[in-house]
């Protein structure tokens, strides 16, 4: 039973090389042990087992141990239904103390989703906000996990075009044009056009 509830989860957490090389295999474990002690120590803090936070996200007891322990990749839609169910924002599983971070188009941690037509680059975080860059391949589309209640996402074209479909509603933005929308409503992007497109998000959560 666990085996087929986690097999649908399979939008892999990549770097952006096409090859890995040492150094880019130590950052992706090391991203692996942040989840995974950032999940552990939100669990102690609330004094919670396993088989609460398992009820809590609906993902299996056994991937979230292997998770705490560093030892599973957890995919993208997974990382979503954990901070979903636990009510943090996505990016508050990945920690940085540093003063000043740079982002680099490109470069860094990517997460893909299983077709590997969307991307996107965390960017930015705080409490409440947090900002990505996101890549839709040619002629594809990408239907989101749902969000967090009362979350806001606003999206912005910065190359190419796409439609969104928001609710049932579509909306086509050209370079530079910005929607917001409720981010907790259905809705999915799609380029229906022969390059990739670019855009910036953000997600302003409402707990």
């Amino acid at each position: 039973m666990e085996k087929n509830q986690d097999k649908q989860y399979t939008s892999y957490i990549v770097l952006c090389r096409g090859e890995y090389q040492m150094d880019e295999i130590d950052e992706s474990k090391q991203i692996v042990l942040q989840i995974g002690g950032a999940l552990k120590k939100y669990r102690k803090e609330k004094n919670m087992t396993l088989d609460d936070l398992s009820e809590l996200t609906g993902v299996s007891k056994l991937t979230l141990g292997n998770i705490e322990r560093g030892e599973t990749n957890p995919t993208l839609a997974m990382i979503w239904k954990i901070s979903k169910g636990i009510s943090l924002p996505l990016l508050a599983l990945f920690t940085s103390e540093k003063p000043v971070s740079l982002y680099r188009a490109g470069e860094g941690l990517r997460f893909s989703n299983d077709e590997k037509n969307w991307i996107i680059e965390p960017v930015f975080k705080s409490n409440d906000i947090e900002m990505c860059r996101a890549y839709l391949q040619p002629n594809s589309s990408y239907y989101p996990e749902g969000h967090h209640v009362n979350t806001t996402e606003i999206a912005t074209v910065m190359t190419g075009s796409i439609e969104i479909q928001v609710n049932g509603e579509i909306y086509t933005l050209n370079q530079y044009d910005t929607i917001s929308f409720r981010a907790d409503y259905p809705h999915s992007y799609t380029n229906l056009t022969n390059s990739e497109t670019v855009l910036h998000i953000s997600l302003k959560y409402g707990f």
